[in-house]
């Protein structure tokens, strides 16, 4: 029997952060801890954008190279969830979100979720940028000209023309 005790420290976690205030708030005082709080907030949303970007261009650069690009969606996934538990006020949540930005801890957790990862594209046939070139079609002036069908008038042998006379 397996048990998971994700819903029980989500449910236990806003004790815990109270608890984190009052120990916090003993050591430094009420109006450090807020300051604390409030700079780890303002960490969080500027570390989610320098990050946040540079792992944008890392995907982008595995998927022009054709490779996988799961693990830096991982990666961009984990620097979102770190940036946001940042944002929220706790000293437990802003702990376990400064790990999640620190490359170690990320690759760390992508070899544990990796099993459970399932991908489905293949990225070695160039990507998606190959694919799209090869649907060009470059026409010149004298192939196709709107002017040429106004001109010529309907067409009285279609057979949309027939079903709607009949």
């Amino acid at each position: 029997m397996r048990i998971s005790f994700l819903p029980l420290f989500v449910l236990a976690l806003p004790l815990l952060e109270i608890a984190g205030f009052v120990v916090v708030g003993r050591q430094v005082g009420a109006l450090a801890t807020v300051g604390l709080v409030l700079a780890s907030s303002i960490a969080g949303a500027l570390l989610l954008r320098h990050q946040g970007f540079s792992v944008m261009t890392r995907i982008r650069a595995e998927m022009d190279a054709g490779r996988d690009p799961s693990r830096q969606l991982a990666h961009g996934a984990m620097v979102v969830l770190a940036a946001i538990l940042l944002i929220i006020p706790g000293f437990i949540t802003d702990i376990i979100g400064l790990l999640l930005f620190l490359p170690p801890v990320r690759d760390l957790a992508w070899r544990a979720l990796k099993g459970r990862v399932v991908l489905a594209t293949n990225f070695s046939t160039g990507g998606f940028r190959g694919r799209q070139r090869d649907k060009t079609i470059d026409l010149d002036d004298g192939d196709y000209s709107r002017s040429d069908d106004y001109a010529r008038g309907p067409d009285h042998n279609s057979p949309w023309r027939r079903l709607k006379d009949e």
